[in-house]
């Protein structure tokens, strides 16, 4: 993988700058980030998972890695106990090799690293230690969207899929929800240098190989921000972008603070949801339906 790329990587652990916050603690000295991360690995699971999009769950499932942790904080997190409690065990990079390893002998499809940003250094390390032990699996980076577009540069041959959401379009909305008013701004151009450095989804027998998936998770109240959001794929990114349109909301963590948020989305936002990907031009995807499962896009 090269010593320039990790040691760049390594670098963050010093004055932490790897997403938008860069909040710039020293993380070996023993700060936290902004993330509620400092300097040790920490993993909430690792497992064969057929939740995801066809072509990344395919046949025999993906390789998902959950990392505990995350760089924003959304009131209505559904994985608040991971993301902002923390829970997960602490590894080493070594032991993060072998998962990947082992989720390769168990047939999964590909490595999916879901919520990664804030322990790239040592995620990189473990997929250079595990590529010279024999992975061969494309890397999934499963993310918020929330991120430096110099660091998706600088996983260029590294990452060979993004799963990346798109979840706001103002920074009213991400300021309230979120406390990242910086997102749509940082997560437009982190979008543009994912579609730069692997391109439109590309898939081998049903399977993702390479190439950009966005998701874009519908919120109660919120559909303005879906067709503001949508436009923005049309019209700046690309009309054959490969778009995943979720609907699984439900109030969760601190939703019920927030009573434009303290429910499922309605068919009526629904409908309008799936309207407006026919209305942008966007055929590529799938939309799930209420149940929680993903036809193709018509």
């Amino acid at each position: 993988m090269g010593k320039e790329r990790l040691d760049f990587f390594r670098s963050h652990l010093e004055a932490c700058s790897l997403c938008p916050r860069a909040c710039g603690v020293n993380r070996l000295a023993g700060e936290i980030g902004a993330c509620g991360a400092g300097a040790r690995l920490k993993v909430a699971s690792h497992c064969v998972h057929i939740g995801e999009e066809p072509p990344i769950s395919g046949k025999r499932g993906s390789g998902t890695i959950f990392f505990s942790h995350c760089s924003m904080a959304c009131v209505y997190c559904q994985n608040y106990p991971i993301s902002q409690l923390g829970h997960g065990n602490y590894v080493e990079i070594e032991d993060l090799a072998g998962m990947m390893l082992s989720l390769e002998r168990r047939c999964a499809h590909n490595i999916n690293l879901v919520t990664a940003t804030h322990f790239l250094p040592q995620i990189v390390a473990a997929i250079d230690l595990a590529r010279q032990r024999g992975l061969r699996l494309p890397i999934v980076y499963n993310d918020s969207g929330y991120e430096r577009p110099e660091i998706i540069g600088a996983l260029e041959g590294v990452v060979q899929v993004y799963l990346a959401d798109m979840r706001y379009a103002t920074a009213e909305a991400a300021a309230k929800y979120s406390g990242a008013p910086d997102y749509p701004a940082f997560n437009r151009l982190a979008i543009k240098e994912m579609l730069a450095r692997v391109g439109n989804l590309r898939c081998r027998d049903g399977a993702a190989e390479g190439g950009l998936i966005i998701r874009h998770l519908m919120l109660p109240s919120l559909l303005a921000e879906t067709e503001k959001i949508l436009e923005f794929i049309s019209s700046e990114v690309s009309r054959d972008a490969t778009v995943s349109l979720m609907t699984q909301y439900f109030p969760a963590n601190k939703a019920h603070l927030y009573p434009e948020l303290n429910r499922k989305i309605t068919k009526e936002e629904y409908e309008a949801a799936v309207a407006l990907l026919d209305r942008f031009g966007l055929d590529n995807g799938w939309v799930q339906d209420t149940e929680g499962s993903s036809p193709p896009v018509a």
